[in-house]
């Protein structure tokens, strides 16, 4: 009788075996169809969503979206989410050759700025023919990545206070996860007005 006990212990080895990896077949297979796009996209349930956290945490809305007073002073209005420099609004009165002298900077709220560059203007990065509802991935990311006006070659550096020297750090699954967001999100028809650029000094 003991002879036969191997093999009874090797057989229930195999169907141990066999159900073990039905079972991890199983959960990967749940895995793929439930999961896959959260690992995809940093844990998140999809690109935009991804996006949309890169975008807040990034700060963005500090300089690109205009603001508002409420009870808490100044805010962000996020009915203008994202939409840039108000075409209208006023820019800081101030001495600018005398803050070109001190380098000095100067905004009211953060979507205009002046400086020893001259001044500056929040862009509308929402998907209106205004904004950058013309743009396509790649164009985002040789923007970021190389600091260039509106992605386009040869046009004009981003200017202060663009962080883009530190924004173009980030890996290009998150640049296009914030582009996609962007799109998303809804157009709002902004004309933000061109940069004021100082003349370089003089050497």
């Amino acid at each position: 009788m003991r002879k036969f006990i191997p093999l009874a212990i090797i057989l229930c080895a195999v169907v141990l075996f066999a159900i073990a990896c039905q079972q991890s077949a199983d959960t990967s297979t749940a895995a793929s169809s439930t999961g896959s796009d959260s690992l995809k996209f940093n844990g998140y349930a999809s690109q935009v969503k991804w996006g949309e956290h890169l975008v807040t945490v990034g700060g963005c809305h500090d300089c690109h979206t205009p603001k508002k007073f409420g009870p808490a002073g100044m805010e962000p209005d996020m009915t203008l989410a994202l939409s840039g420099h108000p075409t209208a609004a006023p820019i800081p009165d101030v001495d600018r050759m005398e803050m070109a002298k001190k380098g000095l900077s100067v905004t009211n709220d953060l979507t205009v700025w002046v400086g020893p560059w001259g001044v500056s203007f929040a862009s509308n990065l929402t998907p209106d023919s205004t904004g950058i509802g013309a743009w396509k991935e790649d164009q985002f990311i040789y923007a970021i990545r190389n600091g260039v006006y509106k992605g386009l070659q040869g046009s004009r550096p981003l200017l202060p206070p663009m962080p883009w020297q530190t924004v173009r750090m980030m890996t290009d699954d998150e640049l296009k996860a914030m582009f996609a967001y962007l799109q998303s999100i809804p157009a709002i028809k902004n004309v933000v007005p061109p940069a004021e650029l100082n003349a370089p000094p003089a050497k």
